[in-house]
């Protein structure tokens, strides 16, 4: 499996290319900011973008959408609950910033379960909501890319728009804390972790 990581943006979101390493179809995942700087990993490994994926539509985190699915003709994918979040500069807070940011619709909406192919690499959606309506984390082998659901040592914040505290922590129980104590846990700021830490020493959890 190829997978490479970076933190993008003014917030420092991770930015992850994940894919096949025979094919070289692979998936941008969160591409917060910083085009230039994953167009050039994408140039520089030979890679074929398949699809730009968002765990959630907060403006760090799809900022970079509209440069990177242009010069790749991706497909843009987004979990059903976060859909409008893309086209809105309110819903997705960039307003806030002065950012003003709202792209195009989704090319494709997610659900829990739904299984994203790239080559011999199949990511599977996990519908966990709480930091937004429509956050997902995507699951493949090894890891999982918690988006800003799980973090090394926290969780998401639930004090914005949509958030819920009750609900990010069932999503957490029920969705994350069930994987393997192995599985590594890559989340959408900071440093990595495994379930088994989180578990262990997560002071949320």
């Amino acid at each position: 499996m190829y997978f490479k990581w970076f933190p993008v943006g003014p917030l420092q979101a991770n930015c992850y290319l994940i894919g096949c390493d025979e094919t070289r179809e692979v998936a941008v995942v969160d591409p917060g900011g910083d085009a230039d700087k994953i167009l050039r990993q994408v140039a520089a490994d030979s890679l074929k973008v398949k699809y730009v994926i968002n765990t959630h539509g907060h403006a760090d985190h799809i900022a970079a959408n509209k440069e990177v699915l242009k010069k790749t003709g991706a497909a843009l994918l987004v979990h059903k609950d976060d859909a409008e979040m893309l086209t809105s500069s309110h819903r997705n807070l960039s307003a806030l910033a002065g950012w003003n940011l709202a792209g195009r619709s989704a090319d494709r909406l997610l659900q829990d379960g739904d299984v994203i192919n790239l080559g011999s690499v199949q990511l599977e959606v996990l519908h966990t909501p709480g930091h937004t309506p429509g956050g997902i984390s995507l699951l493949a082998d090894g890891l999982v890319l918690t988006g800003d659901t799980l973090f090394a040592g926290g969780i998401g914040r639930t004090d914005l728009p949509g958030g819920s505290f009750t609900q990010l922590i069932e999503s957490i129980r029920k969705k994350l804390l069930t994987l393997d104590d192995e599985i590594k846990v890559y989340p959408g700021h900071g440093p990595m972790s495994t379930i088994g830490e989180e578990r262990a020493s997560n002071p949320f959890l």
